[in-house]
C-alpha cells in the first residue's frame, strides 16, 4: 500500500542518514542540506536536523552536522557550547562562531 512504501522510504532516508553521518570523520563537517542530499532527498534538511536532534547513539557523531550558513546550531548533549567545543577540539576550523564551510564532492 502507499502508507506502507511511504513507511519504508522513510526507514530506508533514516538507515541513509545515519550511515551518512557515521562517516563524517573528525575535523569535518556536514550541513543538514548535505546530509539530505547525499541521503537522496535534496529537500529534507529539517529531517535530518529532527533526527539529530532525537539521536543519542554514541557511533552517529550528530555534533559534526552544521547549518548551512555555518552556524552550528543546537546540541542534544549540552547545547550550541558544548558543540562548538567538541568541534574545535577535532580541530573544525571556526571563523567566529560559525564553522567554516567546505564544500564536498
Amino acid at each position: 500500500t502507499k502508507s506502507m512504501k511511504k513507511h519504508i522510504d522513510q526507514k530506508d532516508f533514516s538507515e541513509k542518514v545515519r550511515n551518512i553521518v557515521r562517516s563524517i570523520p573528525k575535523g569535518k563537517v556536514l550541513t543538514y542540506g548535505e546530509v539530505a542530499r547525499k541521503a537522496g532527498s535534496p529537500k529534507a534538511a529539517r529531517a535530518v536536523g529532527t533526527m539529530m536532534k532525537g539521536n543519542y547513539a554514541a557511533d552517529i557523531p550528530c555534533h559534526r552536522v552544521v547549518r548551512s550558513d555555518g552556524s552550528i546550531g543546537e546540541y542534544n548533549r549540552g547545547g550550541s557550547v558544548a558543540k562548538a567545543k567538541l568541534l574545535k577540539k577535532e580541530g573544525v576550523v571556526f571563523d567566529g562562531t560559525r564553522v567554516v564551510i567546505q564544500k564536498q564532492k
